[in-house]
């Protein structure tokens, strides 16, 4: 809906969560206990203010390295998991180039920011290109959004399919995914096919580059 260079639409620092409470609770559960590992080097795509790894397990994990990649540098400056960070907008060249070295990262994480994406092919084949051989990449997004800035294909569909667009990124991106699964991160209650979402809905597509 909203056209405009996403520069002007970034430029103010949003230091807000875009997700629920417990939503956030199961994302942050989800990288720093199983998504990490311990001395991992990881690239926060689309990063903000916070990149959900608790105080306590950034501490045990001793990353290597976490980069952040984002667009407003107020929000950058302000996460203290980054050991660096960089602003560039993904959707400004449909050549997107990374600013790293090929095979930098064990781990390539990109949190609620998915579905914003105009060229999602070429930049999850630039997420490949940056990330170790056996290394993963871990998508994580849900239904709340900034409907003017969300890509048409991800405004007309339910969680479901959002979850096989995903797939289908990492699949058609000739990156050299494999082992594409989805996961249900969401906090539910009651059990079998009752398990009704409390609050808002997350899930995560992670693949592993060959």
């Amino acid at each position: 809906l909203d056209s405009s260079p996403d520069t002007f639409f970034y430029s103010d620092p949003r230091f807000v969560e875009h997700v629920d409470e417990q939503a956030v609770e199961s994302m942050t559960k989800y990288i720093s206990n199983r998504l990490l590992l311990p001395g991992d080097s990881v690239l926060d795509l689309c990063s903000s203010w916070t990149s959900h790894i608790s105080r306590s397990r950034l501490e045990e994990l001793k990353l290597k390295r976490v980069a952040g990649l984002g667009m407003n540098a107020k929000e950058l400056e302000a996460n203290n998991a980054l050991t660096e960070w960089a602003v560039k907008d993904l959707n400004e060249d449909k050549n997107v180039k990374l600013p790293y070295d090929n095979e930098s990262f064990d781990v390539v994480m990109c949190q609620l920011s998915v579905d914003y994406l105009i060229h999602p092919l070429e930049v999850m084949r630039e997420a490949s290109r940056v990330l170790k051989s056996g290394g993963k990449i871990a998508i994580i997004f849900s239904n709340r959004l900034f409907l003017s800035k969300a890509v048409g294909l991800w405004t007309g569909s339910d969680d479901i399919e959002h979850a096989y667009t995903v797939g289908c990124y990492l699949h058609y991106c000739n990156g050299g995914f494999k082992d594409i699964k989805a996961k249900d991160l969401s906090t539910r209650k009651q059990k079998g096919n009752e398990r009704v979402i409390v609050g808002d809905p997350l899930y995560v597509v992670t693949a592993v580059k060959t």
